[in-house]
């Protein structure tokens, strides 16, 4: 089992603590090296900058993506470790400039983590004994090493410790199930999470007509949320803002063959649609490459059941 010890801002974990965050962007201000240190469900822990030479929390690794900054704080908010989005652009251009760093681009590295954990001070873990200054970034340990395995057993106590609550038990529970069945559990994706996963499963174009502006483009849930519907990647499509309030109330559905189907609906309740009806019948315009971030015919089937005024 990988564990990766990433070294970031005391201010950075303490906004986090504070706000009991389901899930983090631990972000980076350049974008020249790929994070490619994880897989998906992989423990991610948070390591203080020196003097603070301690790990002091953690995460389960979602998955790495370069995103506007708009983007980052829209999905992420104050998960960002920061209370707005000007502070969040002023401490990226404060790093940019320290590392010598382009700052045109408002791209950021975004390692995102889901069910994060803060430790209280004096649960706070030393560094491993191999640990080195020289080191900005981070370093992978493995369990199968001795400090490693140390490492990964000091962070399971702690999670014990000193009542655990639903949270920390959850976590302790599928951290370990994972140790011992060869990285089968997967971790629940937050709202952020979903809206950057859907994103990049469609490549950041809309389900039915390809469009690629950024900022007009939603991460739509098939089954919603307040319905029982997960944030899951299948559960996802990513969609126009004004397809997706038409989604979401029922005029626009989408079948198991992934056929758009427009409500006649629309035109009885409103008297127009007429650029909606173009797409009446055809297939969707982007689906997800892989088989597996692909829309679920049981979310499509329950949209058609359920919400579509066809």
């Amino acid at each position: 089992m990988k564990i990766y010890v990433g070294v970031t801002d005391y201010d950075w974990f303490t906004i986090l603590k504070n706000a009991n965050c389901d899930e983090v962007n631990f972000w980076r201000p350049g974008t020249g090296t790929k994070f490619n240190a994880l897989q998906p469900n992989d423990l991610f822990l948070f390591k203080l900058h020196s003097p603070r030479n301690y790990i002091v929390g953690g995460g389960y690794f979602v998955r790495y993506s370069i995103l506007p900054t708009f983007l980052a704080w829209d999905a992420f908010g104050i998960q960002n470790g920061t209370r707005s989005l000007e502070e969040l652009n002023k401490r990226i251009l404060k790093y940019k400039k320290r590392n010598g760093i382009d700052t045109v681009s408002d791209n950021i590295g975004c390692i995102i983590l889901t069910e994060p954990f803060f430790f209280e001070e004096n649960d706070w873990i030393p560094v491993p004994e191999d640990w080195s200054n020289s080191i900005v970034q981070g370093k992978t340990y493995f369990t199968e090493t001795e400090i490693g395995l140390r490492l990964f057993s000091q962070v399971e106590e702690r999670l014990k410790h000193p009542v655990p609550n639903e949270k920390t038990t959850s976590l302790l529970k599928s951290t370990s199930e994972r140790y011992g069945s060869e990285y089968t559990t997967r971790h629940r994706l937050g709202q952020g999470s979903f809206r950057i996963v859907v994103t990049e499963a469609y490549s950041r174009r809309c389900a039915i007509t390809g469009e690629k502006t950024l900022p007009v483009l939603n991460a739509a849930h098939i089954r919603p949320y307040s319905e029982e519907g997960p944030h899951s990647v299948q559960n996802g499509l990513l969609l126009r803002t004004d397809l997706h309030a038409l989604f979401d109330k029922g005029y626009i559905t989408i079948d198991d063959k992934y056929i758009i189907n427009v409500s006649n609906r629309l035109y009885e309740d409103y008297g127009n649609g007429k650029i909606y009806y173009a797409h009446h019948g055809h297939k969707l315009f982007v689906v997800p490459a892989r088989t597996s971030e692909q829309p679920s015919a049981e979310f499509l089937i329950w949209h058609n059941e359920h919400i579509y005024l066809g």
